[in-house]
């Protein structure tokens, strides 16, 4: 940046952007308000982008560099993010925003949505606004579904379009991610006939018991898409594999990371997977807790 570019203060700050895995998802009904009726579990990733923010003095909300791949800065959920609190806390400060990517797009790990939440919680601390988090978790529903449960920072049970969250303590885990590399619009997914709409609705007994309750979107992305199916075969051979979200992102559980690793291993090659571990709380908590200096 240029000196004549306005910030306030002279450097950055860096902050954690976690991804998230959705345990199951499951379609109840669809609202009067058109949307659907959704129940999930949010996990939370130790892993993620991070964003890197300089306030300015003029105003201006400004990314730096080229952000995610094909998105455009005014379409950018991180850059409407800051767009959205300036407005809303009638402030008249600024910021630089850069995404370090590392959450692959269309993999239904979040990265959209965790970075636009990043941004409100950090900007909060950085414009010296002091807002109440479930004010700006009520904020983040304007932006989209999955933001409410980044700000709130917590593992949780979810319903609603996502948005009524009750906390949920999960044991430590690790998980084999995977992605396929490809995407189908979340809108063309809803839309799919063969989309089950009617699934009985789930308890978190159910889920705390290990019942398969599954994903949803999980047989019409096998259909569709020939890599999802292909990469769930893969992971079906080293543990339960399941799809994250309406993403095309894959993941297997296991109780430890030696066990992950190895699963990792007997993957074939060319499939891009990692191994990381659950979050008892978002990361970006505990930056906010150490203040904003690096």
């Amino acid at each position: 940046m240029s000196p004549e570019a306005g910030p306030v203060g002279g450097g950055w700050s860096a902050w954690p952007a976690p991804a998230k895995l959705n345990l199951f998802l499951r379609i109840l009904g669809r609202r009067d308000d058109g949307y659907h009726e959704l129940q999930t579990v949010f996990r939370l990733l130790d892993w993620g982008d991070t964003v890197h923010l300089r306030p300015r003095d003029d105003g201006r909300i400004v990314r730096a560099g080229d952000g995610p791949h094909g998105v455009a800065a005014e379409d950018d959920l991180a850059v409407r993010a800051a767009k959205l609190l300036a407005a809303s806390a009638n402030v008249g400060l600024g910021v630089d925003i850069r995404v370090e990517k590392r959450i692959p797009m269309g993999g239904g790990f979040g990265g959209g949505s965790s970075d636009a939440a990043t941004v409100l919680l950090a900007l909060d601390r950085l414009w010296g606004l002091d807002w109440p988090r479930e004010r700006l978790a009520a904020l983040g529903l304007q932006l989209g579904a999955d933001v409410p449960v980044f700000v709130r920072g917590a593992n949780a049970w979810a319903e609603g379009v996502g948005e009524r969250l009750l906390p949920l303590d999960l044991p430590p885990a690790w998980y084999l991610l995977a992605d396929p590399g490809v995407g189908v619009p979340t809108a063309a997914l809803f839309a799919d006939p063969e989309l089950t709409r009617n699934a009985a609705p789930a308890t978190i007994a159910d889920f705390v018991s290990g019942a398969p309750l599954g994903n949803a979107f999980e047989p019409v992305l096998r259909r569709r898409e020939p890599a999802v199916e292909a990469a769930l075969a893969a992971l079906s051979r080293v543990g339960r594999a399941r799809l994250t979200g309406t993403g095309s992102g894959c993941f297997v559980e296991f109780a430890d990371r030696e066990d992950a690793e190895a699963a990792r291993a007997a993957l074939p090659q060319g499939l891009r997977a990692w191994v990381v571990a659950g979050a008892a709380r978002s990361p970006v908590l505990e930056r906010l807790e150490l203040g904003i200096r690096d």
